[in-house]
């Protein structure tokens, strides 16, 4: 099991422990900022297993149909995961906080509250940090902002943000409950409810643009084109190479096609070794890169064309 999958699987666990002992609590409590957390919570536990059938599904060998595999039906599972999230997570979270805002009710046994809250923050703590320290380790010169905007496996960010979105959420409803508590009164609850509905709208948003950005064809972080352009650049039998033209087809998936202008007098057995060589240097130093393709020109056939303009 790959450890982005892993990581799914935790929060899949955490996601549908926490619904269960959070509806419990509304049952006893009343409290809508309860309530909504339990229904975010099971959709957290729905939308993260979502990511799993993407997994699965991208992981599909590449046939006749799709000569380049499977590799980005994962992203256009992030955007299902996205859509869901905002229409169903944050649209019935602030349909109950405006519903409890009209329709007031006093909190039952806040002190359930208190302790669902609790549990609920520990088991969201621990597939939120697996998943920072893996964004970390595979980012670790950028700022987290800027890892989620440059990391290509929605696994990783997904967990992140939806997990992040839950302690923030379940800190909303703790103050929710507690001002209710203190003032007696059921509109903390509900305007909690409110600002739970908002974050998951807002994380949604974010979901959805980063996936939209890998949908339409996004490139290979830049450290993976500089990496290419040097080894191409450093071969001796290479006068120039064209910018690399990168295509990220999956997490650990990139398309690459490069233009390279041979020097003079090579003959094509040295063209050809020129080529294998750098194929395995750079498949070597980029694992990821999967398929190569490269359009040679001499030095000689450069010339005659430049001659002919």
């Amino acid at each position: 099991m790959s450890e982005s999958n892993k990581t799914v699987y935790v929060a899949i666990g955490a996601d549908f422990g926490i619904a269960v002992s959070k509806f419990v609590a509304a049952g006893f409590t009343g409290s809508s900022g309860m309530l909504t957390e339990g229904i975010h919570s099971v959709i957290d536990t729905g939308i993260t297993a979502l990511m799993l059938v993407g997994s699965k599904r991208s992981a599909k060998p590449p046939d006749s149909g799709h000569p380049f595999g499977y590799g980005r039906e994962l992203y256009y599972w992030t955007a299902v995961v996205a859509l869901l999230l905002f229409s169903v997570g944050g649209g019935l979270s602030v349909y109950e906080g405006i519903n409890r805002l009209i329709h007031p009710h006093t909190l039952e046994s806040p002190y359930w509250n208190y302790g669902v809250l609790l549990v609920s923050a520990c088991l969201s703590v621990y597939p939120f940090s697996m998943a920072y320290r893996q964004l970390r380790r595979s980012k670790p010169d950028q700022t987290i902002w800027r890892a989620i905007r440059t990391s290509k496996d929605p696994r990783i960010f997904s967990v992140l943000l939806v997990d992040a979105a839950d302690l923030i959420g379940v800190a909303f409803a703790f103050i929710g409950v507690l001002l209710g508590q203190l003032l007696q009164s059921s509109y903390p609850d509900g305007i909690a409810a409110l600002v739970i509905g908002l974050v998951l709208a807002s994380v949604a948003v974010i979901l959805a643009n980063e996936s939209r950005h890998l949908l339409v064809g996004e490139t290979a972080d830049r450290e993976v084109v500089d990496d290419i352009r040097a080894i191409v650049e450093a071969d001796p039998a290479v006068d120039r190479a064209h910018h690399p033209l990168t295509m990220q087809l999956g997490p650990e998936e990139v398309l690459l096609t490069l233009g390279i202008r041979f020097r003079e007098a090579l003959s094509a057995a040295d063209v050809g070794e020129a080529v294998d060589r750098m194929q395995q240097a750079i498949r070597e130093k980029r694992p990821e890169i999967k398929r190569i393709f490269l359009e040679v020109e001499s030095l000689q056939l450069h010339r005659e064309r430049s001659g002919a303009r």
